[in-house]
Formats: C-alpha cells, structure tokens, sequence
C-alpha cells in the first residue's frame, strides 16, 4: 500500500494517529504537518497553497485550510526524458532541444550520429 492511500483511509476512518508514534511528545504538531502535507497535496492546484504561505503555516502566522479534500487524485503524466538533445516524452514522441538548454558535455555529445542510433535504441527498450 501506498503512503498516500494509507493516509487517506485512516482520515476516512479517522484513525489517522494509529500511524503517528506513539512516543512522541508533540502529537498536535504531528497532526498539524500532515494537515500542510495534505493541504499541498490538493489535487486542484488552485486549492494548494504558495511556499510562503507554507512557511507562514510552519511559523504559527496562519492556520491551514479546514476544508482539505483528502482523495489526492491525481493523472499519472509520463515522465519526458533527454537523450543526446531531445526530449522524449513517455508517447515516444522527440522534441529538439536548444543549444541555450544544453550545457557542456551535452552540448558536445549532439550529433547527427547520436540522435539516429540513441533514441531508437531507448525507445524500443
């Protein structure tokens, strides 16, 4: 099981101390993070908060949002990659990249030679 999938059935269950330590001293504080956790974790990133709201949260100025939709719900994106100056989306799909987004050895390695037998070879792995 997941961490995040475990976390949201003890809050269905509202049972969310049975994964806290039972040992430590500031058990609010603990609660009070995992609320932050999930307030960042909203799945409509509208609802999630900016950094600096998050370290206002951290250093007592500002409480965290009541209404938190623990569901976390979130699309799975395929992961782009970079091979010898292209990026490779997880559809197989190549964009160029330029040589302003390149840097050192990257940039030295871009060559026709490297685009025709490097990515096909990572594509079909």
């Amino acid at each position: 099981m997941h961490l995040l999938g475990l976390f949201k059935r003890k809050v269905e269950e509202e049972r969310l101390l049975d994964i806290v330590d039972k040992y430590n001293d500031d058990i609010a504080k603990v609660v009070e993070m995992m609320r932050v956790a999930a307030w960042c974790l909203q799945s409509d990133f509208l609802r999630r908060p900016s950094m600096s709201m998050v370290v206002e949260v951290l250093e007592g100025l500002v409480e965290v949002e009541n209404n938190l939709d623990y569901s976390f719900t979130t699309p799975v994106v395929p992961r782009a990659i970079t091979v010898a100056g292209h990026q490779v989306d997880g559809n197989g799909a190549t964009t160029p990249l330029f040589a302003s987004a390149l840097s050192g050895s990257s940039f030295r390695l871009l060559n026709h030679h490297a685009l025709s037998t490097t990515i096909p070879t990572i594509l079909h792995r």
